[in-house]
């Protein structure tokens, strides 16, 4: 079995065995012809179930046949250019270049005994991100799972600055149509059931500044602490950016830790055209950002970041066997002390390389161009009478409703939207997502593929409405 280990002396091997996974995967991505082939769970699990993990197979090409019938032949490629639904992106070659190389070397991000030049490279990308939100030269981070964490984090950070000792008596703010992970962290954190105050926003989908400064007055007058604001730059459904310099000019008045959820926005750091649209960011206390989301970078690669370096002490553990604090003094550097996590892929390496052979620029003409096609979707939805538009983007989320001409029930119509939704990932020809607006059911295109063209997206919303026409001819007749 130590034929398997990879060292010196199988080195040829290891080439060999990756070489070959590439080539299916590059035949795949080269024939994929739609985003889905449609499986059902009832017809994939059963593959999947009769396979005994017990008796290995012993053969690499063996292994990735069964691989290709278990997952690459109905994986759900995000690189086509008809795949339309969450905020997964394709991946820019450089990334899955760095991607191979940090799992083949497999450093460890947690201390410098097990990554040494690691180490260095994501301060330096955590220096570089701070500086280009404009956080300020005592600004720091550390890389994190995803947005969900470095939320988390951040909130973790405001609780320990916030000035009580009664957890009961802490208020976090986040828009109405804010990320959920908010709410989940608060719990997480021991927050009482009544801490996350939302905000109602615009017509826009932004949060409104007049009702968040009520409840930022009404909570000093009932004697609770105003633990942190969280705006949001670019909203999971809408796109939207919350007024960061108004919420940053009321934080300040309140003594209330700002925190940014960019984890969607942050592309606009590298945008050619629309980096305005951050304005105010720079007055956050801590940012977070999903490289994985509008840089273009395979999951996971993402960081929370701060102004203040010495806030991430609240994150801080020493232990004698990694980080002992005489390392603090020998100025040895550690990650983990800035981290929630121990052991530590080197995510950062997928950017690193990224930079060095795209640029920012280059990453940025990519984002700029999905917000261009948002635009021109917004423009096919707002002449087209079937469909109903919720707001004009700011990045590249759509949000519609499918409106049928002779049907006015609107339970009947969001039982055809997610009719439509649904027969349409069955056949594979397309994926989109759905939300709610209100309490009715909405479809949602997030664009973030450079290669979708606007007919992609008027021949999705043809196909959308067949479906939806379909259901809801069957379901008059029924009714007849």
């Amino acid at each position: 079995m130590r034929s398997h280990l990879l060292n010196d002396t199988t080195a040829e091997q290891y080439r060999r065995s990756v070489t070959d996974g590439v080539e299916r995967v590059a035949a795949k991505l080269a024939t994929t012809d739609r985003p889905f082939t449609g499986v059902t769970v009832d017809a994939l699990a059963p593959r999947i179930a009769q396979i005994d993990l017990d008796r290995p197979l012993h053969d690499t090409t063996a292994v990735l046949d069964e691989l290709e019938d278990v997952y690459l032949r109905d994986a759900i490629y995000f690189h086509h250019p008809r795949y339309l639904a969450h905020l997964n992106c394709p991946v820019v070659i450089p990334a899955v270049l760095g991607e191979a190389i940090l799992s083949a070397v497999n450093s460890s991000l947690d201390t410098w005994d097990q990554s040494a030049g690691g180490t260095l490279i994501e301060r330096k990308l955590i220096d570089w991100t701070t500086e280009r939100i404009g956080l300020g030269p005592a600004a720091d981070g550390v890389f994190t799972s995803g947005g969900t964490q470095s939320n988390l984090q951040a909130l973790l950070l405001a609780r320990e600055e916030a000035k009580t000792d009664s957890l009961a008596k802490l208020r976090v703010f986040a828009s109405e149509v804010g990320h959920f992970s908010v709410q989940k962290a608060a719990k997480l954190l021991g927050l009482g059931p009544d801490a996350v105050v939302t905000i109602p926003v615009d017509h826009d989908k932004r949060m409104q500044t007049v009702a968040l400064a009520h409840e930022l007055e009404r909570c000093a007058k009932d004697g609770l602490v105003p633990m942190a604001v969280v705006a949001t730059a670019g909203t999971t459904d809408f796109g939207s950016i919350d007024p960061l310099p108004e919420i940053a000019e009321l934080c300040a008045q309140y003594g209330t830790w700002m925190h940014v959820d960019a984890a969607y926005g942050c592309g606009l750091l590298t945008s050619l055209k629309r980096r305005a649209l951050l304005e105010g960011i720079e007055r956050a206390d801590s940012v977070t950002v999903d490289y994985h989301k509008s840089f273009f970078q395979p999951v996971s690669s993402s960081a929370v970041l701060v102004r203040d370096a010495a806030t991430l002490r609240h994150a801080t553990y020493h232990a004698e066997y990694l980080n002992p604090r005489r390392m603090v003094q020998e100025r040895i550097p550690n990650q983990v002390d800035k981290s929630l996590q121990t052991t530590r892929r080197f995510d950062a390496l997928k950017l690193w390389v990224t930079l060095r052979v795209m640029g920012a620029d280059g990453i940025g003409q990519l984002f700029d161009e999905v917000c261009d096609l948002a635009q021109e979707g917004w423009k096919l939805l707002a002449a087209d009478p079937r469909y109903d538009v919720v707001v004009e983007p700011s990045l590249s989320t759509l949000v519609f409703r499918f409106i049928p001409a002779t049907v006015t029930d609107p339970a009947e119509i969001d039982r055809g939207n997610l009719y439509a939704r649904k027969a349409l990932f069955a056949s594979g020809d397309a994926v989109v997502a759905g939300t709610k607006v209100g309490d009715r059911q909405y479809l949602k295109f997030t664009l973030l593929n450079p290669e979708t063209k606007a007919s992609d997206i008027a021949a999705v919303l043809d196909l959308i409405a067949g479906h939806a026409e379909q259901y809801l001819g069957d379901s008059l007749d029924r009714a007849c």
